[in-house]
């Protein structure tokens, strides 16, 4: 078998009971690591440590996956101005959060006959939300609907950091609002004392003749 020593060096060919002993004098196991190849590849190592530390790259690496989210938004075709602004708004809120958003248009009856009016509509979408989402997959039609895919700019750990930080300043400034009124307090009080206090005049009314 080809020997491979425990930093990475080429120890080169040789019988598998030289392998052992190798082992057995350096207290390292032997491990193959490529039984298939010709010849077998082994390699002296700590088989225990090399157990938990692949452990602990998996279990960092699962920490650090973000599961991608699609979220569904549905508009008609001749959709009205003020749902508009709201189905743009939610669409608004699912990319700032990092998420994809999947932009239906459903169409019924006549409507069918005028897929111009959904893509135009689809088209006017990706414009206003330009700064927060590229188009990913373009509009398409798919049986009664059109389909649009909207991916966000920001990867979804981004906008979770980015949320994170707004939320503890929005809390610090929270908690250092009542410090600076009971540091402000003494100072109108302080004024009311020092201020002059209104004198009585007396006025003599003239005497009779």
């Amino acid at each position: 078998m080809r020997l491979v020593g425990p930093n990475g060096e080429q120890v080169g060919i040789v019988r598998v009971e030289d392998a052992l002993r190798l082992a057995a004098e350096a207290d390292l196991d032997l491990v193959e690591v490529a039984p298939m190849a010709k010849p077998p590849v082994a390699k002296l190592m700590d088989f225990g440590k090399y157990k938990y530390e692949a452990a602990m790259k998996a279990r960092e690496a699962r920490k650090n996956q973000v599961n991608t989210v699609i979220k569904e938004i549905k508009l008609r075709p001749k959709i009205d101005s003020h749902d508009y602004g709201t189905k743009k708004g939610h669409v608004e809120r699912f990319l700032s959060a990092g998420d994809k958003v999947k932009v239906t248009i459903m169409f019924r009856g006549r409507e069918q006959s005028r897929p111009e009016l959904g893509f135009r509509l689809l088209q006017r979408l990706a414009e206003d939300v330009v700064e927060l989402g590229t188009v990913e997959s373009a509009p398409k039609q798919d049986g009664r609907n059109m389909i649009m895919v909207l991916g966000p700019t920001k990867r979804k750990s981004e906008a979770r950091a980015e949320a994170r930080r707004k939320k503890d300043e929005q809390k610090a400034a929270s908690e250092a609002a009542p410090a600076i009124e009971s540091t402000e307090a003494p100072a109108s009080v302080e004024e009311a004392v020092e201020a002059p206090t209104p004198t009585e005049e007396t006025v003599e009314a003239p005497a009779e003749s």
